[in-house]
């Protein structure tokens, strides 16, 4: 039997997209009901740095780093071009407007908000580029707040950490400000915490956290395990969704609409091969695993258009000997290391960003196999820096058994294992060794660009993301274009409403975060690109439906 169910609005999806919808919409004055398919709330957010990059945002300004509307448009419209209707004028200049706006208000309600000075945009160096930085997150947030909810948190690994400690905290064993990091993060925030009978968590936590507060104080009711399964339209209007709840079949009347903001789908293999370029596997993501497309394919079951749906938050990718997925983001970007394609030649900026890296192995691959791509290192590396879960100078023997590494005492016997060609490696390493030794990258530029340098070694000289790889024993890894999430989805206009292949809105029904096409396009102007927006849109969604 199918039980009966009324609300104004229904959010599907609890991470910072959905729960800033809801939020929105009860301080609207009107009642939201969030759906969460899984056990656990935050999606992907939880599980990310849980940055969110908001140009002219008041935090930063606060801090006495200047910005203006003005430079952030100049410097997106020179990042994402013309990418289509959904990065159009008038989206873009909705977040440019509105992104402040929604810091602000936040705030307002209590979110504490610190600002992530020194992460660079990603391509600073652009005319309304910034080296400073655009990003804001969650300050530490004590998860014991939360009660009972605190166990129902995705926070992978719930440590008092800010994105801007992790390049100090990858050379730790080489500068005094990386070890007196890892030990404020570690002794003072983590272990000092506990004694003081807090968790304090960061990044994704803080952020998941701290908007989960905010909606149980606000008394938001949170349905866990309540998957979506479709819409209800009415005389073409989006009346609400059918549901499992509890285990049974549920109908949601929404009075006034339904926000999806369920993620995309890079956990569903069928829909990935469909729109993604080959070769491609649910297996390299670092997404929430819930995110298996059926907002998406909601909205299109009752004739949304969408966009950008080939494309994906990509970036190079690691799979440990345990089969678990995560992104190489100091790994390839740090000294004594370099990555090459099946020839054994380099083809990338390896400190560049993961999106344009993750473009980049797709488009090498149409000549040479570069799918994968091979993370070349010498012993310094492995000895100085931690990699993926892998402490500096631990490689477990399973990761070695397993051939998850390899290892070598020559850089033939390394390629002889990986399958590379050993004499474009060896010529490869000899061409890298020499720019390392002048400190310029003649081929692709690494270490040109602030953002390289943000993960970086600043005792190697001249240039701190160059260092030789000549010191065995060699090591190398498969790098596989990952991805934080898809970036397609459902066209949406700058009122965050769903859109017809007409460019007609479908009455009552909108979207926000992955399961809307990205306002960012092609590329990832900066960090928190994927937050910033998805929290943004959400506002104004939970607002439009109050108001519209």
């Amino acid at each position: 039997m199918t039980q009966e169910y009324r609300t104004d609005v229904v959010v599907v999806g609890s991470g910072s997209a959905a729960l800033t919808a809801a939020l929105a919409v009860k301080e609207a004055g009107l009642e939201p009901l969030v759906l969460e398919s899984t056990d656990l709330v935050g999606g992907s957010s939880a599980m990310s740095g849980g940055g969110l990059w908001v140009p002219n945002n008041p935090v930063m300004r606060e801090a006495g780093v200047a910005d203006s509307e003005e430079d952030a448009r100049t410097y997106l419209d020179g990042t994402i071009g013309d990418a289509g209707p959904a990065s159009s004028p008038e989206r873009r200049e909705a977040f440019l407007r509105e992104g402040p706006r929604m810091v602000t208000w936040l705030r307002e309600l209590g979110f504490r908000f610190v600002y992530a000075r020194g992460y660079p945009d990603y391509y600073p160096e652009r005319p309304g580029g910034s080296a400073e930085g655009r990003a804001v997150e969650g300050a530490n947030f004590d998860v014991k707040q939360l009660g009972p909810w605190q166990k129902r948190l995705r926070i992978p690994m719930p440590m008092p950490m800010h994105t801007t400690d992790a390049s100090k905290f990858a050379v730790s064993l080489r500068t005094a400000k990386g070890f007196a990091t890892a030990a404020n993060v570690i002794g003072v925030r983590a272990i000092g915490g506990r004694i003081a009978g807090k968790h304090l968590a960061g990044m994704g936590g803080s952020l998941i956290g701290q908007l989960l507060h905010l909606a149980l104080a606000r008394s938001i009711p949170v349905w866990l395990q309540s998957p979506l399964r479709e819409l209800l339209v009415e005389g073409g209007v989006v009346v609400g969704v059918a549901a499992h709840h509890e285990g049974a079949p549920v109908n949601i009347r929404a009075n006034r609409g339904v926000v999806l903001a369920a993620g995309g789908f890079p956990h569903n293999q069928e829909m990935r091969e469909k729109y993604h370029p080959e070769p491609i596997t649910t297996e390299w993501t670092s997404a929430n695993p819930g995110n298996i497309g059926t907002a998406i394919q909601a909205g299109m079951d009752v004739g949304a258009t969408t966009a950008l749906m080939d494309d994906a938050w990509w970036g190079p990718s690691f799979v440990n000997h345990k089969g678990e997925a995560s992104f190489l983001l100091w790994e390839r970007s740090l000294p004594f290391g370099f990555m090459v394609d099946a020839s054994g030649q380099r083809f990338m900026n390896e400190s560049a960003s993961y999106v344009d890296c993750g473009h980049w192995m797709y488009e090498r691959n149409r000549t040479v196999s570069a799918i994968p791509a091979y993370l070349i290192i010498d012993s310094r590396h492995r000895r100085y820096y931690p990699f993926g879960m892998m402490l500096p100078g631990i490689t477990p023997k399973a990761a070695i058994r397993t051939g998850t590494v390899l290892k070598a005492e020559t850089l033939e016997g390394l390629a002889d294992q990986a399958g590379v060609d050993p004499d474009g490696l060896r010529a490869t390493a000899q061409r890298f060794n020499a720019f390392a030794e002048r400190g310029r990258d003649e081929d692709f530029h690494r270490g040109d660009s602030a953002y390289d340098r943000f993960y970086s070694d600043p005792r190697v000289k001249p240039n701190p993301n160059l260092g030789p790889v000549e010191r065995a024993p060699f090591y190398a890894v498969k790098v596989w274009p990952g991805d934080l999430g898809t970036k397609g989805g459902l066209l949406t206009d700058e009122h965050a409403r769903v859109l017809r292949e007409n460019g007609e809105p479908i009455p009552g029904l909108y979207a926000a975060g992955n399961t809307s096409a990205s306002v960012m396009g092609r590329t990832y102007p900066g960090p928190g690109s994927t937050i910033g927006p998805a929290m943004t849109f959400g506002m104004i969604a939970g607002r439009h439906l109050a108001t519209g």
